[in-house]
Parts: C-alpha cells; structure tokens; sequence
C-alpha cells in the first residue's frame, strides 16, 4: 500500500473548519473546501514512490488491474475527495457521455483555448457523482414538481414572479420547466437583480421553506440562480446518507462535510450562484427537464460488515465500513485499484495506521487487510 499526502483545494466557498476539525490540526483561518485523493492531474497525491499519477503511469497493469485498464484505460478512473462547503457551491449540471464527447470536439475544432474561461468541455468525459455526508449536509438535488415549483414561488409574494408561476401552471412539465429555467437565466439583469432582491426579503420575512434561499441570497445577492435554485428540491442529508447526481441533473451542494467520490472530469455547466461563465444554450441542452425526487440513498449492508452505496455507474463503487472496537480482521483485496479513507477513529490498513483524514492507495490484487476501530470507506471501480 501508498501512505497517500494530499493536497487541500482553498477555493472560496470551502469551509474555515470542517476539514482541519477532521485530521485533528488548528484552521489557518482560509476557507479550505476539498482534499483530493487519486491521479487527477489538477492535484495528484503523494506517494513515497513519486505523485500516484506517475506510479500509475509506470505500470498501468500493476497498479490498475488488467481488466479496469481494458475497460477505462490506463489511468485512474475515478477522484475521491473530502469536501467542506461553508458557502453554496455553483448550481450546475454535468452532460453525459456522448454529449461530453461532442461538446470537447465542437470545441477542439473552434480552438478555445482548455484555460478559457469560456471553455464548457476540458475534457471528453461524463461526470457522475456521489456525495456522502459526513455532518448534517444541506443540497439542492432535481427539478420539484412545477406545481410545487410554482407554489414556492407565488407563495413569496413578488409581483414580478407570478409570469414564471403562470409558466410552470399552464404547461406540461417538460416545457414547464425549460421555459422557466430559460426565461430566468435569460431575463434582463438589472430587472432579475431587483426580483432577486424582493424575493430574498420576502425569504427572510417568511422562513421556514425558504430559510435555505435566503442564506443562498445573502451570498449571491441578485443572481438569477437565486430563483432558478427554488425550482430544485431541497435535501438535508444526515451522516451516512448519500446522494448521487446523474447527468443532466441540476444541483448544488450549500453546507456540510462529506466524501465524494466522482469520475474523472473537470465538466461543468452553470446555471448560476457563480461569478463564473454561464452558456444557457449549452446548459438547456444537457439539462434534463424532468421532476425528479432527490433519491436519498443508504448503503446496502452485506453480510462481512461492507455497506456499499449502489450506483449505476461503473467508474467508481463507494463503500464504508463502521468498524467496532474489538473487530476482526477484513481482508479487502481485489482484482482492481482502491483508496481507503478512515473518517472516524483508528483504523489499520497493512502496516499503515490511519486516524481520521488519512488514506491509502492499494495497487490491485495487493493484499489489503483491514481492521481497528472507526469508519473506513472504501473506493474503487466495477471491473
């Protein structure tokens, strides 16, 4: 096994505390909002042998397995992280696969620059992923059903919202929601900007339901994301729950600290809360206008104490283990890569002692044998 030194992303809307609470070390007082582990080349991790791209890329069969290299190349196909939001992350949407192709060539061809800020596509991959709270983890997850849409929103008040709730009234549920989403993110600014802001007073005054798209307000005050945030469902997981984000499915992470776990892709379209480039023609064509729940999910527990979080996604399998004093041994080898995580007490993984925070990199077929008192998760890929 890799002892694995990871690097900690400070971008603003990270946490002060949530992060250095977790590895047991006082807070810098900047906002540290992700700790990457894998081969990502934005930040890979550190191994005694060299970054673990580079111990990768010396033997891709070794260290992958030779059937996750036949199925997903020669390179790690997923990135696990800790994240730590203290302010709403952007409201976004990841395309799928064949759109992720399409757009990295479209814009290939065009010659936009990878670091252009306009830049949709870094890469030609899809970006599904799974977030599982730690702390109590507050998200927005999928369109609401439009009546509920609409309920939402004629319940504030605002005079200059009751044409988007007649939209979401009168069509079918597809076309509902695009024409709102659209006519949102296309509205004037200076009009939106004063629609953001009565509808923030009007959060504040009434609470309860829209206590959430206040706070969002206080920290993107007049942006239309404000308003096309309360079309989408709000979720409050509690430890342990997960939810996993599809493409097309709209989204945005608020509060909390959790592990996620996702493909390898820097594939991002905005819809708004985000000082960043926003392309609506592009979103509207990876958006799927769909109500959907948030589809909470629990991990399945098999009979050797493993509780996996089921996804339909072969590039990434997300399990933990809740290990009580006194366990047994586990033996966790398989014929595929892994990164094992201890978030919670003490855990031993070979001759590595892992106290909350800390991971390893366990090549496959490498014997992986695991025990101790705390919570491990466990990632790797369906082979």
């Amino acid at each position: 096994m890799d002892r694995l030194d990871n690097t900690v992303r400070p971008y603003a809307w990270g946490s002060t505390t949530a992060i250095p609470h977790l590895l047991g070390v006082e807070p810098t007082g900047e906002p540290q909002a992700e700790m990457w582990m894998g081969a990502h080349p934005g930040a890979p991790s550190r191994t005694a042998r060299g970054t673990l791209a580079e111990v990768i890329d010396a033997d891709p069969k070794s260290e992958l397995g030779e059937a996750a290299v036949t199925k997903f190349g020669p390179r790690l196909p997923f990135l696990l992280k800790l994240l730590a939001a203290g302010a709403p992350l952007s409201l976004q949407v990841h395309p799928n696969l064949a759109q992720a192709k399409e757009g990295h060539a479209d814009e290939e061809r065009r010659g936009i620059p990878l670091d252009a800020p306009h830049r949709n596509y870094k890469d030609a991959n899809h970006k599904p992923e799974l977030i599982c709270a730690l702390t109590e983890f507050d998200g927005l997850c999928g369109f609401r059903a439009p009546e509920d849409a609409a309920a939402l929103l004629d319940g504030l008040g605002v005079d200059s919202l009751k044409p988007y709730v007649d939209l979401l009234r009168a069509h079918p549920e597809d076309a509902a929601l695009r024409e709102v989403l659209t006519a949102v993110l296309s509205a004037d600014p200076e009009d939106m900007a004063r629609t953001v802001t009565d509808a923030t007073h009007a959060c504040e005054r009434l609470g309860g339901p829209y206590t959430p798209y206040a706070q969002i307000a206080r920290h993107y005050p007049g942006d239309p994301g404000v308003v096309a945030a309360m079309l989408l469902n709000h979720v409050r997981l509690q430890p342990g729950e997960a939810l996993f984000l599809g493409a097309g499915i709209p989204h945005a992470y608020l509060t909390g600290l959790g592990v996620e776990i996702m493909a390898n892709s820097d594939n991002v379209l905005r819809c708004g809360l985000t000082p960043k480039h926003v392309d609506v023609p592009e979103l509207l064509r990876v958006v799927r206008f769909e109500a959907t729940g948030p589809g909470v999910l629990r991990p399945e527990a098999s009979p050797d104490g493993e509780e996996v979080y089921d996804t339909p996604i072969d590039e990434f399998r997300l399990s933990r283990y809740v290990l009580p004093e006194g366990t047994s041994v586990h033996d966790l080898t398989r014929p595929a890569p892994q990164i094992l995580l201890c978030t919670a007490g003490t855990v031993r993984a070979g001759e590595h002692e892992l106290a909350p925070g800390q991971s390893v990199f366990v090549a496959a077929g490498e014997k992986a044998e695991v025990s101790g008192a705390g919570t491990l998760f466990r990632a790797t890929v369906v082979v």
